[in-house]
């Protein structure tokens, strides 16, 4: 991996782990970007098609990432909002019919599916909290259950959800599957068709290295004509590029969700950020990222005081881990640790750390230090 880490160029004395929330950026996609803003400065739009290649590399490599089917299932989109947005306002819901969520999702997994109100539509939140929490979420999908909604791992606490299982659930119980996945894409292998996804969404700028204002939203190709749209423009019909026509239709593709013009400065970074986790391999950046999550367990699960709050079990991880000082406020930590310059975030039931495949071991060791001797004053 010591080739991969001149890719980060971190400040020193800056412990890097919050990718849950911001990631920082490789090398080679602030060098991309920086390409992009010379090209429009000399030559403007002139190579355009170099731009689209561009844009053409990216769907390809979220394909693969995602292990969809084709490119033309991926759609770019600003955010992982957008994209639930899509899924939520398109599917022509029927009074007295449910969604069923967990009760620790962010709110972009809350909010617009209780925006249906209106519409007649229930929300149902399941506690994730028991020893199976796969069984409680399929166990709440009733007859007027429409739509299971969860994210892949919890933001909070971390508890990654056996996707496979709710699918293959889903699919007997005939309910459709939509997964939040912005806190597993990038951190570990993804796979919509072994998960039976019906949809999966997330934003490029937490595990994949890329930045805010540009994510993907995979919608399976039997569902896509189903999904009424809301937004429309010259980019989303089928014959795009044919100006003159005045008979037009929406893309066959997932481009009928992208109305208008594309972030091109934003795919140039996110088609970089993701050449390197290609590069890398996801089986190889999923080991780097259990090897220091386990690193961080075990370091923290030492110090007197420390409360885990992310499970135990490697199979219930992804890359966030979550404690609390007992006796201390969790703000107070978290404050503490921001001042030293170990750069987290207070989410869910205390502070939360989350490193990547590249985080330097060290760095690891002495944030551990750095909450014991908060622990221990």
């Amino acid at each position: 991996m010591s080739m991969f880490h001149d890719e980060f160029e971190q400040a020193p004395g800056l412990r890097y782990l919050n990718h849950a929330a911001i990631a920082p950026w490789p090398r080679r996609a602030s060098e991309a970007v920086a390409r992009f803003a010379r090209d429009n400065v000399s030559l403007g739009a002139s190579e355009y098609p170099v731009w689209l290649a561009t844009e053409r590399r990216l769907r390809e490599r979220l394909a693969r990432l995602l292990n969809a089917p084709s490119r033309a299932d991926i759609a770019l989109v600003k955010n992982t909002s957008e994209a639930l947005s899509l899924v939520a306002f398109g599917l022509d819901w029927q009074p007295g019919e449910q969604v069923v969520i967990s009760d620790e999702e962010f709110p972009s997994n809350r909010v617009v599916w209780e925006a249906l109100a209106d519409r007649g539509v229930k929300v149902l939140q399941v506690s994730l909290a028991g020893p199976d929490p796969e069984a409680s979420l399929l166990a709440a999908c009733t007859a007027q259950t429409r739509l299971l909604a969860v994210s892949a791992v919890q933001f909070g606490s971390g508890l990654r959800l056996d996707l496979a299982r709710l699918g293959q659930g889903c699919q007997a119980r005939n309910v459709l599957f939509c997964v939040d996945a912005i806190q597993q894409i990038g951190a570990l292998p993804f796979d919509v068709q072994q998960y039976q996804c019906d949809f999966a969404m997330a934003d490029g700028h937490k595990w994949m290295l890329g930045p805010e204002g540009l994510g993907v939203f995979y919608c399976r190709a039997a569902i896509r004509p189903h999904l009424k749209l809301h937004a429309y423009g010259w980019h989303m019909v089928e014959q795009l590029g044919d100006f003159e026509r005045r008979q037009w239709q929406p893309a066959r593709s997932a481009r009928r969700f992208e109305c208008g013009s594309p972030n091109m400065l934003g795919a140039c970074a996110l088609e970089a950020s993701l050449s390197l986790l290609e590069e890398v391999g996801m089986d190889e950046v999923a080991r780097q990222l259990q090897q220091r999550v386990e690193q961080l367990h075990q370091g923290l699960a030492s110090i007197p005081g420390v409360r885990l709050h992310s499970p135990a079990t490697a199979q219930r991880r992804a890359g966030i881990v979550s404690f609390s000082i007992q006796g201390q406020d969790s703000g107070d930590v978290y404050r503490a640790l921001s001042c030293e310059r170990t750069i987290c975030a207070l989410r869910g039931p205390g502070v939360r750390f989350s490193p990547h495949f590249y985080t330097r071991e060290h760095l690891i060791d002495e944030a551990v230090q750095q909450v014991r001797r908060l622990a221990i004053r």
